[in-house]
């Protein structure tokens, strides 16, 4: 399976980015994938590697590319509960720092990018986000939904909150099919109907399911929350959608 190291064009700055891709010499549908808080690391670009596999072309950015190529600060090989409260406080600054104008600054280069590749056909591409990254696709869709047909999530958090820019207040603005996969703990029964009701209301196709036996973080095979049977059902979900939502030339 052929993979890059990229850097992509933005309004600050080059972003360093993974891409993985068939070796057929054809055009395969494009996805765009964004990291969990911790950012690009091995295990993301092996399920970027593992998704192309399935015939797309995965793009895989470096959220927090104005701090420098990721990652943007160490790293450990397996972030287990003990590590975890000291990496998170090291990346706080630049999460924080990540706005919504960046998320979507950024979106548009990576879009302009993925569509723009001699092994991308043509047509609206996929974004699918882990943890965090569940609102930057939210954000990436309704902000695009020329150019974005499906988005899924998995483990997000923070989706549903009382700030003017909650991602669920996006909803309206999507033309994309949706998939949320929700780790048991990671929402109320009301935050999810509340999503529901909004999702509803468009009229487009969704599901917002709840993982039995998994926590936050479950699809992450280098934390302490993974969980393989979680990671299996996400695969299950996440090539369902795109197999329904992406074109093929």
């Amino acid at each position: 399976m052929p993979t890059k190291t990229l850097r992509i064009p933005t309004t600050d700055g080059p972003a360093d980015a993974f891409a993985a891709f068939p070796d057929d010499g054809k055009r395969h549908p494009g996805v765009l994938m964004y990291s969990d808080a911790f950012g690009r690391r091995p295990v993301l670009e092996r399920m970027a590697t593992e998704l192309a596999g399935h015939g797309y072309y995965v793009l895989l950015p470096n959220l927090y590319h104005r701090h420098g190529p990721a990652p943007v600060t160490e790293l450990p090989e397996y972030i287990g509960e003990e590590v975890r409260p000291a990496v998170l406080a090291r990346l706080m600054p630049v999460l924080e720092a990540h706005t919504a104008d960046r998320v979507l600054s950024d979106a548009d280069a990576y879009l302009g990018f993925l569509t723009a590749q001699p092994e991308v056909c043509a047509g609206p591409v996929a974004v699918t986000g882990y943890c965090i990254g569940t609102l930057y696709a939210l954000n990436t869709a309704a902000a695009r939904p020329d150019a974005v047909a499906a988005v899924a999530g998995f483990h997000p958090g923070f989706v549903v909150t009382d700030a003017p820019d909650s991602p669920h207040r996006l909803i309206p603005g999507l033309a994309a099919e949706v998939h949320l996969g929700i780790a048991e703990g990671d929402m109320t029964p009301e935050i999810i109907g509340e999503l529901t009701r909004a999702l509803d209301a468009v009229g487009l196709g969704h599901t917002c399911e709840v993982y039995p036996g998994t926590v936050h973080g479950f699809t992450m095979a280098d934390t302490d929350a993974f969980s393989a049977a979680g990671l299996k059902i996400h695969w299950d979900r996440l090539l369902s959608l795109l197999d329904r939502a992406l074109a093929r030339d």
